[in-house]
């Protein structure tokens, strides 16, 4: 048996070859391409078979996706780690602060020899388009949101007092006047039946004449500023809003279309939609993956952390946090939507805040519970039951 430990960067990779005694057979850098690829098999091969082998890489990003793609097609099992396991099992090692693509691969590699950590199992199909969906939606979201924050501020500058005519200013009829009018010296100038029949519209016959005088007479009396560069950039600030909720609009459509043809049990689950599913089942990837709930908590992050040392009692303290950040979000969304419409997890949730907990700290029990939940309907394939009296574990 041979371990190979793979540095991965955008151009190229560091591989470094260990026998079982953790001896160096070799140490080389390929390419990332078909040659370097191609390289890599020809140079490996001359140590072991395939199936003699072993790799670990660090789970760094979209980089290394099609070395994994490439070596499992040649019948190379691949371990991907997490980076902090391999940056702490460097400082466990040495004293030295030399730190390159060729010593982390070496570290990679004797990681592999020593921990023996189980490779990765395969992923379907489905799982993989849907993590690739469901992370690009995330991002999505917090960039509209961003774009958000910064039109607020824009609009406090140049009509302080619009908010109070319109619930959401991001709604249909509130961006609609703001992106033909952005400020209030525009709105104060435009016609009063060109104003109504925009905000009747776009809000399909629910607001018209009386919202365009109201809106207008503030107009006249604002104390926002006049600055035609402020406006563009509300204006573009808008457009971009809009660009990122029909974005948004259409990946939760191709996501909803995987759930369907998996037809998961996940969604099964009073509360948890197809976004928040497909966030979940992405993540998780392979059930199989997780041998108890412990493991997939401790991935999501959620377990506390504890500290025990000497004489000192052992306590519990907050969540680690670490694993995967989307997972966890997921999680402690559906924990406050679940309650809502899951009879057993609204008794459980209950009995936390009769135990005098915060309602955070009620909504994390949750989330930890939901864990074990999923973790059984995943691993039977089964439908939840929302039954108290045979889930009140």
């Amino acid at each position: 048996m041979i371990y190979l430990g793979i540095d991965v960067a955008s151009e190229k990779h560091d591989c470094c070859i260990l026998d079982q005694k953790k001896r160096i057979l070799s140490s080389f850098t390929f390419a990332n391409s078909a040659e370097g690829f191609s390289l890599f098999l020809k140079t490996v091969t001359q140590f072991a078979s395939p199936e003699n082998m072993r790799v670990g890489l660090e789970a760094t990003g979209i980089y290394g996706t099609n070395l994994c793609e490439f070596l499992r097609r040649n019948g190379i099992q691949v371990t991907t780690l997490n980076p902090l396991l391999i940056k702490n099992s460097i400082k466990g090692t040495t004293l030295r602060k030399t730190k390159t693509d060729k010593t982390d691969a070496k570290h990679i590699a004797s990681f592999l020899v020593q921990e023996a950590p189980q490779p990765d199992l395969p992923v379907s199909y489905h799982t993989s388009e849907l993590k690739s969906l469901v992370r690009l939606r995330f991002k999505t979201v917090q960039e509209r949101s961003k774009a958000q924050v910064q039109a607020r501020g824009v609009l406090e500058v140049l009509f302080p007092e619009f908010k109070l005519y319109f619930s959401d200013v991001f709604g249909a009829a509130a961006s609609a006047v703001l992106c033909e009018y952005p400020s209030a010296k525009a709105i104060s100038s435009v016609r009063l039946d060109t104003l109504s029949s925009l905000i009747r519209t776009a809000s399909r016959g629910r607001c018209g004449r009386a919202k365009a005088e109201a809106l207008k007479s503030a107009a006249k009396n604002s104390i926002g500023t006049c600055s035609p560069a402020m406006e563009f950039k509300l204006k573009l600030l808008f457009e971009r809003i809009q660009l990122f909720s029909k974005q948004i609009t259409a990946l939760e459509a191709e996501i909803k279309k995987i759930m369907v043809a998996i037809d998961s049990p996940i969604t099964s689950i009073p509360g948890i939609s197809w976004t928040l599913g497909a966030i979940i089942l992405a993540e998780v990837g392979n059930i199989n993956r997780f041998s108890n709930p412990a493991k997939l908590l401790s991935f999501a992050g959620l377990e506390p952390s504890i500290n025990d040392s000497g004489k000192a009692v052992g306590s519990r303290g907050t969540m680690v946090k670490r694993g995967s950040p989307y997972l966890r979000w997921a999680l402690l969304q559906a924990a406050r939507t679940v309650p809502r419409f899951s009879v057993t997890f609204a008794l459980y949730f209950q009995k936390k805040q009769a135990e005098n907990k915060h309602y955070c700290v009620a909504s994390s029990h949750c989330a930890k519970k939901l864990i074990r939940v999923i973790y059984s309907i995943l691993n039977k394939n089964t439908k939840f039951i929302d039954n108290y009296s045979l889930t009140s574990t």
